[in-house]
């Protein structure tokens, strides 16, 4: 028997929440609390209290299952899961102190940090490990069938027929950087495309709506497209970066001061990543991930793509990925926060067009990163720390090896 919450006790507190929303929850949020009676942490005195956000995709899952596991608890974390309406609701409620942390986009920090998608400046949102690799993917609607499965000379005709309208996320969020970075490598007329933002659980809705005729998002929501006939996967974001990071354990000012309490939970999700690893565990994931309260989503749609099963629509077949799926573990190599991986997405800004001068990239590594706590807790927990924090790597999509040490000629790539 696992020993998350009980179905029946999970849904009665699911649909409490969500009549509090639709009340006007100041979060726009459902809080979902340990079933009555006798919940994990019962005995433990003294719990800490922590408030962590998270949106509707399937990586929320290190969260979810820190807490229905136990995991929170069993280190005295009284933790409270917020679902968010939106990427920019988790920032303003991160730089508020509304949340203290969260299941969050991993370039957000630097995203806000260089103005794009926020205050200019800002600095206080702090990565303290990454949640996951892979996952993500860029879904076309079902008359954009034509352009397959990344053939970037298909996408190209498209892009410069059709015009499309195309969605991502939050400005200069990792969906944002995925769907521009296709784009680029498609070398397609870019002048005519229209790029927005969308919260992740509008993506569906909004194609079958003919508002949109593209996006880039996480699961589960591209399988969701395929299933209801919509739309099809045109790339998964592992087939442009293997092994990209993806979101991450974000802090804002309380945890960033209150280290001793956020070294727990950090290491909480460390033990939940390794458990989410073990895919003999994602059927139960899928289950656990599915109700109101979480994805909303049914099982089937989330627990394919978990297994790396891939149907993508269209009459395109199936793709299937092993162990580069979406992963959280990986011996120690997914939670480990890279200062190379901020310095490729501070070139991709500038590559975009997205902030006029070069950052200053070592300043903003070594500001936005926890680097030091990571390794405390890694090796408290014995975890592996990798030795590539500034190694060059390869991506993928259009075989450029990424070297941080040429950082502008990254940022200068056509």
């Amino acid at each position: 028997m696992t020993t998350y919450l009980h179905r029946r006790g999970f849904l009665r507190l699911a649909g409490s929440a969500a009549a509090m929303a639709a009340a006007g929850s100041a979060l726009s949020a459902c809080a979902v609390d340990e079933s009555p009676g006798q919940p994990v942490g019962a005995g433990i005195k003294n719990l800490r209290k922590v408030k962590l956000g998270f949106i509707a995709l399937t990586d929320c899952a290190p969260l979810i299952a820190a807490k229905e596991l136990g995991y929170f608890a069993e280190r005295g974390l009284d933790v409270e899961l917020i679902k968010q309406a939106s990427w920019p609701a988790t920032r303003d409620n991160l730089l508020s102190g509304e949340i203290d942390g969260g299941h969050v986009l991993f370039s957000m920090p630097l995203s806000v940090a260089t103005g794009i998608g926020g205050k200019a400046g800002t600095t206080s949102l702090k990565i303290a490990m990454v949640l996951n690799n892979n996952g993500q993917a860029i879904t076309l609607k079902k008359a954009y069938g034509g352009a397959a499965y990344g053939d970037l000379s298909a996408a190209k005709s498209l892009l410069e027929k059709e015009k499309p309208k195309l969605a991502m996320t939050f400005p200069g969020g990792t969906h944002d950087t995925w769907l521009r970075y296709w784009l680029k490598a498609t070398k397609a007329d870019l002048s005519n495309i229209q790029v927005s933002a969308v919260p992740p659980p509008q993506m569906v809705s909004n194609m079958a709506a003919n508002n949109q005729d593209g996006y880039c998002v996480g699961e589960p929501w591209n399988a969701v497209a395929v299933q209801k006939g919509i739309g099809f996967t045109h790339i998964t974001t592992q087939d442009i970066w293997q092994h990209h990071p993806e979101k991450a354990l974000v802090v804002g000012a309380r945890l960033t001061q209150d280290q001793g309490t956020l070294a727990e939970v950090m290491k909480a999700i460390l033990k939940a990543c390794k458990w989410l690893d073990d895919l003999a565990n994602r059927d139960t994931l899928a289950g656990m991930l599915s109700p109101v309260g979480y994805v909303n989503a049914p099982a089937a749609d989330i627990r394919g793509r978990l297994l790396g099963q891939y149907d993508l629509g269209a009459g395109l077949g199936t793709k299937t990925y092993t162990g580069d799926q979406m992963m959280f573990f990986r011996d120690g190599e997914t939670p480990y926060p890279r200062r190379s991986h901020v310095y490729w997405f501070l070139a991709q800004y500038q590559r975009f067009g997205l902030v006029k001068d070069a950052p200053d990239y070592a300043k903003l590594a070594d500001e936005l990163i926890l680097h030091d706590l990571y390794a405390k807790v890694a090796t408290d927990e014995g975890i592996k720390i990798p030795d590539d924090d500034m190694a060059p790597f390869h991506v993928k999509l259009d075989n450029v090896t990424f070297d941080p040490k040429n950082v502008e000629d990254e940022a200068k790539r056509p």
